[in-house]
């Protein structure tokens, strides 16, 4: 019991520390539903729950109009509507996401803090070193007592060693780091060597194969639909995932579409959609988004903060399922 109660009162601390920071940087928080239509998933629509009522999976909308629902996996598409108006928004829930099996670096719910807001890519860098970097830095300004009710005693000197800035590399000098072939995923095992060339610091991969791109050949590497291509390199998109020693990839971002009209070619174009047609799942999934699309948008950029795996990382955790209090996964729901 003594690990769970350090493990609770780090989160705690992690969650309070992280909105802090949002709210100091003038982030105003919404509170997206979690119970949505498939506007609520990130790129592999497979691993989403769907829900029903009296084993009815079409109990949802109104007669003569019914359709499916599921658990949500973001909230970014709600967040981002809002950004015309409010221009920094971000959001606290978790992320249900249908992983199978029993391994160190999934669960099927984790908590997620994302962000998005009216601005480009670069600025979208520095929000997301500034929230990390300042969790270390309130972890480390604790008084020892509570530094130690929290298990990390130990953990203090590496937290003080994590700069400002992080190391940013893109993902094809990525892969020619690592030796792998172009167009393939960076898998867990690949993340830490990377990060070991690093002095074990967090590492930015940018500038990923942008997926509705004619590279020629299929391509492993997945990303949303919703990601800008970047202009100066053809092929790619201002996308970055954070990878963290121990937990790796612990945050996606991007700089998203702001044209309604391209923003529609693109999703119905991606693999994502491909996948939600066969679920029985249509353009009309994303109506509301799309509407409020074309009223008005504005550039804007956003990201999700994976809790569980920032606290894997404070916290120097061999399983993700130790740096949570309650943790979920397909052998294990309590």
């Amino acid at each position: 019991m003594q690990q769970k109660l350090s493990t609770a009162l780090l989160e705690a601390h992690v969650f309070s520390s992280g909105r802090r920071y949002l709210a100091q940087e003038g982030f105003t928080e919404l509170f997206p539903p979690r119970l949505v239509r498939a506007s609520g998933a990130c790129e592999n629509v497979n691993t989403l729950f769907e829900v029903s009522s009296d084993k009815d999976f079409n109990w949802f909308g109104t007669t003569g109009h019914k359709h499916h629902a599921y658990l949500a996996q973001t909230g970014q598409l709600y967040l981002e509507a809002f950004v015309p108006y409010l221009e920094k928004t971000y959001c606290v829930g978790p992320s249900f996401r249908a992983e199978p099996g029993n391994d160190t670096r999934h669960l099927i719910e984790f908590m997620m803090m994302e962000i998005e807001f009216k601005g480009g890519f670069n600025q979208l860098l520095k929000y997301i070193e500034g929230f990390v970097y300042s969790i270390a830095q309130d972890l480390v300004r604790l008084a020892p007592q509570q530094q130690k009710t929290m298990g990390l005693e130990n953990e203090i000197e590496r937290l003080g060693k994590v700069k400002p800035i992080f190391p940013k590399i893109t993902y094809d000098e990525a892969i020619a780091k690592l030796g792998l072939t172009w167009g393939d995923d960076i898998d867990s095992t690949k993340e830490q060597e990377l990060v070991e060339q690093y002095d074990n610091h967090p590492v930015f991969i940018t500038r990923y194969p942008d997926p509705m791109y004619d590279h020629g050949k299929e391509i492993e590497v997945e990303k949303f639909f919703n990601m800008l291509p970047d202009p100066e390199h053809p092929g790619r998109v201002l996308s970055a995932d954070l990878i963290l020693p121990i937990a790796g990839e612990a945050v996606g971002s991007a700089a998203r579409i702001d044209d309604a009209k391209t923003l529609v070619e693109r999703l119905e174009r991606s693999k994502m959609f491909d996948r939600l047609k066969k679920l029985g799942g249509n353009l009309d999934d994303f109506a509301w988004y799309i509407e409020r699309s074309k009223e008005k948008m504005v550039p804007h950029a956003g990201c999700g903060f994976g809790m569980s795996r920032i606290l894997r990382w404070i916290a120097n955790t061999d399983d993700i399922k130790k740096a949570v209090t309650f943790p979920s996964n397909q052998e294990q729901i309590i």
